[in-house]
C-alpha cells in the first residue's frame, strides 16, 4: 500500500490537545501507524548530565496518530490524499484542488 503522507510532508493536526497546529513530517512508522510531527505533540524529558552534553528538561516531540494528520494543500486547507497514473507514474494529488503533491 503506498504511503499517504511521507517525510517532508507539511501536515495539520485534526484531533488531540494540538487540533488546528501546523508542522512538518520529521519521520514516519508505518507498522504503526503514527509519525513524527515538528512542534506538534511535544513532551518534557528530563536528561541525566553526562560529559558530553548538559542534563535538564529538553522538549521532544513524540509519535502522533497518522489517523489525526491531514496534508495542507496549496490554499493551506486541509485535504485527503489520492492517487493516479500519469505518465505511468503513480503520484499523489490533493482531493480539494487536484494538484499533484
Amino acid at each position: 500500500m503506498a504511503a499517504k503522507l511521507k517525510k517532508g510532508d507539511k501536515v495539520v493536526v485534526l484531533a488531540g490537545k494540538d487540533k488546528g497546529k501546523t508542522g512538518e513530517i520529521q519521520s514516519v512508522d508505518p507498522k504503526a501507524g503514527k509519525a513524527v510531527v515538528e512542534g506538534v505533540n511535544v513532551a518534557i524529558r528530563h536528561v541525566r548530565q553526562s560529559q558530553t552534553s548538559q542534563g535538564g528538561r529538553t522538549p521532544k516531540a513524540l509519535p502522533i496518530d497518522l489517523s489525526n494528520l491531514a496534508i495542507v494543500d496549496a490554499n493551506g486547507k486541509a485535504t485527503r490524499v489520492g492517487f493516479r497514473m500519469e505518465g505511468g507514474k503513480k503520484v499523489r494529488f490533493a482531493k480539494t484542488t487536484g494538484d499533484v503533491i
